[in-house]
């Protein structure tokens, strides 16, 4: 059936080019015709394929009566869903269970090392550091920013950045490696 709409829109088109090409009117008004009856064919064969659709679901096949013994029914597997609440309030995030670690150490290494303190710079060395472009490096979702050399950062995945961004953008200083302090005695 898609072909013949084909067929009609392609003689359709050769026919329009005709018309334009030999300026008559006469070779526009077929082209439009066999578009309309392109455009019919496609309606009914649209409605064609609904009513087919539509029959099977409207007359629900009666159960085949069997004399034989019945199948056992395969087991069902329960699909497990973990709900969000409608209402937008998720919770306590306390409540939350986290990603397991991939190994013990990983967890002892989260528990263990708390967050370092932030050292305590002087108003003078901060004006020195606003200045300088030596590198620091920074983690994702913690606030410091420390030498390559803290022990605090372990095997954690560090981010270079130059200390003068890691200020602009709101990090602040390790204690444990003491970044500010070292870098303003490197430059003075």
């Amino acid at each position: 059936m898609l072909y013949i709409v084909l067929v009609l829109v392609l003689a359709a088109l050769g026919l329009l080019v005709t018309a334009l090409i030999t300026a008559s009117s006469l070779w526009a008004w077929v082209s439009i015709g066999l578009s309309v009856l392109a455009g019919l064919i496609l309606v009914a064969d649209w409605l064609r394929r609904r009513r087919r659709s539509a029959a099977p679901a409207a007359a629900p096949a009666a159960p085949a009566v069997s004399t034989s013994e019945p199948e056992p029914e395969a087991p069902v597997e329960e699909e497990q869903t973990t709900l969000i609440p409608a209402s937008g309030d998720l919770g306590d995030p306390a409540d939350t269970p986290g990603p397991a670690p991939a190994d013990a150490s990983a967890e002892t290494e989260t528990t263990a090392d708390p967050e370092p303190g932030v050292e305590d710079t002087p108003e003078a060395d901060i004006a020195v550091l606003a200045d300088l472009e030596d590198e620091v490096v920074v983690v994702d979702e913690h606030p410091r920013y420390h030498l390559r050399t803290c022990e605090w950062l372990g095997t954690r995945d560090t981010i270079p950045i130059g200390v003068g961004e890691a200020r602009q953008l709101g990090f602040t200083p390790c204690d444990r490696c003491n970044p500010d302090a070292t870098l303003v005695a490197a430059h003075r």
